[in-house]
């Protein structure tokens, strides 16, 4: 059930919401635990199955971790935990490309399993992965109640999309949360920026780039009119469904942490991975990059760490060979800066450092978005005319054309122009302009929705 839907927002939270809010203090993780099984049903009525599965297998090793503490068995229960958890992602994400990827090197014909791809098993498999090792270290106490644990699981704002929200960062709002008439407001407002995101901004970007797909015209121009359609479609389509997913948190009494903070302006591919996909990016920082010694180590190993940690960020998003070498080029980039270049892009002035950044980001997710390590040799080449395609055509000279403002429109919207704008705008007429506002940015979303057919959220094959 997408965020972006007229059965989510008309049907699904129309009800849950009135239920929620008279259900008595004691019975709201129920009634929260219930839609969220209900809403993950919707979509995934067998892997639900599974979703029980992992919050069994982390709720029990937990406590187990938690009784005996400071012993061998507990070590034992967070490795066995771990274990399971990596092993269901592996099996129903990672199953037939290692087959495939066998079958390529020793020539081999074994068949492939074909399993579906359980939606959200990446980031729920990180939530309750980063929950057994908070209580192995001490950082959590484990929690007895089991209908309280999996209402953190299965929490159906972040669960299928993040962001990755840790038990830590809920803990207090789960035992004791107050829902109140603010609260509401913001998380409305919220909600309504992010459904414009998805539905006025990244569904006609992504238009364009089904239209680039789709056509027989191969060009320079298009293809970066792909590359440019394609990095602000995932931009404000992943953005947005964070944005509605703090939204609902708030609307429940929750805050969940920010996954985005204008990614775009960055004058480094350091700064820009502190502000794109955050709590991915502090999830490998904190437990698998300082476990292994972050930077506190040898020059070799610092290395090593920031190789093994972008390596595994990319095979995290896919099942593919050509999101191992996104994650990788991301890696090397980042060791350039820091080893090469750190000192000369804080001298350069930053129309230059936002150029640098801007190039090497869309140029990342032509490989991101492509359809394997072939497809992203393809694209890359088609960006630079290799194989003699001319630089423009009529069908790229129309979608130019048509897409020129929308493309402009939306780059300004992805910097804080906007948010800094309206921060200038004085208290009193913000109170009223505000919920006109955003009431017309849902009415508008809603007619969007009625007319399009293009909805889907990117994030969701992850």
């Amino acid at each position: 059930m997408l965020f972006s839907s007229l059965t989510f927002i008309y049907v699904f939270l129309a009800a849950v919401l009135p239920i929620y809010f008279i259900a008595p203090q004691r019975l709201k993780n129920h009634v929260l635990l219930v839609a969220s099984l209900i809403f993950y049903l919707f979509g995934e009525p067998i892997c639900v199955i599974l979703l029980i599965i992992s919050s069994l297998n982390d709720w029990l090793h937990s406590l187990y971790i938690e009784a005996h503490r400071g012993t061998r068995g507990a070590k034992v229960a967070l490795i066995s935990s771990i274990i399971v958890n990596l092993g269901l992602l592996g099996f129903f994400k990672y199953a037939d490309f290692f087959i495939g990827t066998i079958n390529t090197i020793l020539g081999t014909d074994i068949p492939l399993l074909g399993i579906p791809l359980p939606i959200g098993i990446s980031f729920f498999t990180f939530q309750t992965m980063s929950y057994t090792i908070d209580v192995y270290r001490g950082e959590t106490h484990a929690k007895k109640n089991l209908a309280t644990f999996a209402t953190f699981v299965c929490l159906f704002p972040q669960l299928i999309a993040g962001p990755i929200v840790r038990y830590t960062d809920v803990e207090a709002e789960l035992e004791d949360r107050k829902s109140t008439l603010a609260g509401m407001s913001s998380g409305i407002s919220r909600f309504a920026v992010g459904l414009g995101k998805k539905v006025l901004i990244a569904n006609m970007m992504g238009e364009l780039c089904s239209a680039f797909r789709t056509s027989d015209e191969r060009t320079v121009l298009f293809y970066w009119l792909y590359a440019v359609g394609f990095t602000l479609q995932i931009y404000f389509d992943f953005s947005g469904y964070s944005d509605m997913a703090v939204g609902l948190g708030r609307m429940f009494g929750f805050k969940f942490p920010e996954n985005f903070n204008y990614p775009f302006i960055s004058k480094t591919i350091t700064e820009f991975w502190r502000r794109w996909h955050m709590t991915l990016s502090t999830w490998f920082r904190d437990y698998v990059y300082i476990p292994l010694g972050g930077n506190r180590v040898s020059k070799a190993k610092w290395i090593r760490n920031i190789a093994v940690v972008w390596l595994l960020t990319g095979f995290w998003h896919g099942a593919q060979w050509n999101f191992v070498l996104w994650g990788g080029m991301f890696g090397v980039l980042l060791l350039i800066e820091k080893f090469f270049l750190g000192g000369l892009l804080k001298k350069l002035p930053a129309v230059v450092s936002h150029i640098y950044v801007m190039f090497l980001v869309v140029i990342s997710f032509v490989v991101f978005n492509a359809s394997g390590l072939n497809g992203a040799v393809d694209d890359l080449g088609g960006l630079f005319g290799a194989g003699k395609i001319p630089f423009l055509g009529q069908e790229s000279i129309y979608y130019l054309k048509s897409y020129a403002l929308p493309i402009i429109l939306a780059a300004i919207g992805s910097t804080p122009l906007l948010k800094k704008c309206w921060e200038k705008v004085s208290t009193g007429p913000r109170a009223v302009l505000e919920p006109i506002g955003m009431a017309a940015m849902i009415i508008l979303s809603t007619a969007f929705i009625i007319s399009g057919s293009f909805n889907p959220f990117l994030y969701f094959r992850f």
